[in-house]
């Protein structure tokens, strides 16, 4: 018989996002156990679904305090949930701060209880003063806990002090999604006929300030090379970059629908991700780029994955934090140098199709589980 993992996330599907998406892989690919999914609505309605076999059951939120659901209701309906569902493991999906005393008290004697550390609370003011208490008390109550990185792994993260309970299940790409399809290719053609076929360094992301976008508008004066930056996504900060540039070859072009998002990183030569805190923990479209061969400038940020996705002068070229000369000089020196750019690209490309695939991370983590259970 099964046993049963109860995953707990902030959002599931059709939500989309990092943490959504790696819920999902998850809860489809740990075909060894039965999993079931707890998690916010967005419409205001508390139901259960069936999304591909995987039972979803969605509370809804009563407010949000600084982007956290909360819901008064949480407590009672997670009760039931447990009750009725009797998990062998409840597998928290973190940061979630509003769930960690819940969690903590509502894991039953019988259930082991994992966390997947997604990333660290890096605001450290009076709400973090006030959430430390509970992460704490997870911390101390969890059975495992997973990181994306080995990087992640480090004495400025929480889960540092708990090392010897910790193990790395890395992140991955849905591979089939970034596959080179029938009609790409005349996709590919019209986004660089777009651009007069000029070199691309694309970004695609939210643009909050932990991106660094304002560190790439600020590198495109001293780039030498005749390209166009592209910059995908929307967010908090989108007004307020478009307001700092200057330059007609930076090019704002909002949300990409998903199914053309492979065939802009076909298209692109250099992918420019200048995330620039440990609130970037990964990197999954560092990774989707890496996959479709475009080749990444990243900055270096201590403690946290990216810089374990792209490897420093082995699948890309990594330069100091904020220094946006030494990244407009990688951006020219990659769009010049075409040996080390191919060989760049290649690797790139293996080291995602070997390590960062959800295969892979779905594998990793049933073997990290099977093992837990027999110890």
């Amino acid at each position: 018989m099964k046993k049963t993992i109860l995953q707990i996330a902030k959002y599931y599907y059709p939500v989309e996002g990092g943490i959504e998406t790696v819920t999902k892989y998850m809860a489809e690919g740990l075909t060894s156990y039965e999993n079931i999914v707890v998690c916010f609505s967005q419409d205001g309605i508390t139901r259960m679904d069936t999304i591909n076999g995987i039972h979803v059951y969605r509370i809804a939120p009563s407010i949000k305090v600084s982007s956290q659901d909360i819901a008064f209701s949480y407590y009672s309906y997670l009760k039931k949930i447990i009750y009725e569902t009797l998990p062998d493991i409840i597998l928290l999906h973190c940061p979630n701060p509003f769930l960690y005393p819940i969690t903590a008290k509502l894991t039953p004697k019988s259930a082991k209880l994992v966390l997947l550390w997604h990333s660290d609370i890096l605001g450290k003011g009076l709400l973090y003063h006030l959430i430390n208490r509970f992460e704490k008390i997870i911390l101390k109550k969890a059975d495992l806990i997973l990181a994306t990185s080995p990087n992640y792994i480090h004495p400025s993260s929480p889960i540092y002090k708990y090392i010897d309970k910790t193990k790395v299940v890395p992140n991955g790409i849905i591979k089939k999604d970034f596959l080179w399809s029938s009609g790409d290719e005349a996709t590919v053609e019209e986004i660089r006929q777009k651009y007069n076929h000029k070199k691309i360094v694309f970004f695609v992301g939210r643009h909050a300030a932990y991106k660094g976008i304002n560190y790439l508008i600020e590198a495109e004066k001293f780039i030498q090379s005749d390209c166009v930056i592209l910059i995908g996504g929307r967010g908090p900060e989108t007004e307020k970059l478009k307001a700092m540039t200057h330059s007609s070859r930076i090019k704002f072009i909002d949300r990409i629908p998903n199914e053309y998002l492979r065939c802009y990183y076909y298209a692109s030569d250099i992918f420019a991700f200048t995330s620039c805190t440990k609130q970037e923990a990964f990197g999954i479209a560092l990774a989707e780029a890496m996959f479709c061969g475009s080749v990444p400038v990243t900055f270096h940020i201590e403690g946290s994955g990216v810089n374990w996705v792209s490897i420093k002068d082995k699948t890309g070229i990594e330069v100091e934090l904020g220094d946006v000369k030494a990244y407009a000089e990688a951006i020219d020196k990659l769009l010049s140098d075409h040996d080390i750019y191919y060989k760049y690209a290649i690797a790139g490309k293996e080291r995602i199709a070997k390590m960062f695939t959800c295969e892979h991370s779905n594998i990793e983590a049933e073997k990290i589980l099977n093992e837990f259970f027999i110890h």
